[in-house]
């Protein structure tokens, strides 16, 4: 069965303005420093949810993404935080949260400077236009450098079909060829991806599915006026291998426009 780390923070260490959500640096209970992700930031815990689902899926692919792990937040941290924005969102946020490791020394992903093999670009192209990931853009690549290798980064605004009311009765939504996937930063640069179409296809199974969807904690599908968490975890589930199963109309939108 497939299972998170989890941390305790024990040190808020700074904010990282360039995330809408203020997203911060903070080190844990095991020495480490994290990147972390607050419950109540920006879209609340559906962002969570996204990022657990998206990131976890991206590994199982075997594309390159930071170790994710729930972190506990303590509230006494909201304490000694001076600035009154950053101390309600400790304060509000206190609980379950979401980290993913911080990669010291890290870059921003250039497309004018930093190569990219043609499959790997492919696959990642694949896997954003399968959980409809509208934040990989040439002016936000959410792509980071680190000992010469690319790394994903930043899932949250992944399955934002999740925010629309009534997204669980509305099974079509898996069919949206997703044309934002016009916008990716490495739509030139993805003249493979017919061919790793049918591997990655292959490698998302109903048991893998399910494994994702049951890492979601249940406290952050309890949010008001949503359906039981067991109908949104079977919608959840029903959304991934519906969207993954042929024709899969957005491969064919993201070979039209790369």
């Amino acid at each position: 069965m497939r299972a998170l780390r989890t941390i305790t923070v024990t040190r808020y260490v700074t904010p990282l303005r360039e995330g809408g959500s203020l997203p911060a640096i903070v080190e844990a209970d095991d020495d480490g420093l994290y990147v972390l992700k607050f419950r109540c930031a920006g879209q609340g815990p559906r962002a969570l949810i996204a990022e657990l689902v998206a990131g976890e899926l991206a590994r199982a692919l075997g594309l390159p993404v930071p170790e994710v792990v729930f972190a506990e937040l303590p509230r006494d941290l909201a304490r000694t935080e001076p600035d009154p924005e950053i101390h309600q969102l400790i304060h509000d946020s206190a609980g379950l949260n979401l980290a993913l490791d911080y990669l010291p020394g890290s870059i921003t992903f250039d497309p004018l400077v930093h190569p990219l093999d043609a499959t790997l670009a492919a696959r990642i192209l694949w896997f954003d236009a399968l959980v409809s990931n509208v934040d990989r853009t040439a002016r936000n690549t959410n792509l980071l450098m680190w000992h010469r290798q690319p790394w994903l980064i930043d899932h949250g605004a992944s399955l934002y079909f999740h925010h629309a009311p009534g997204w669980t009765e509305e099974p079509q939504r898996a069919a949206d060829p997703f044309p934002m996937i016009a916008q990716h930063v490495l739509r030139s640069r993805s003249s493979r991806l017919a061919d790793v179409d049918e591997e990655m296809s292959a490698l998302v199974t109903p048991d893998l599915v399910r494994e994702l969807i049951a890492l979601i904690p249940e406290s952050w599908l309890a949010v008001d006026g949503a359906p039981d968490a067991g109908v949104l975890r079977a919608a959840y589930e029903r959304y991934l291998l519906a969207r993954v199963a042929p024709p899969r109309p957005w491969v064919e939108e993201a070979r039209r426009v790369g």
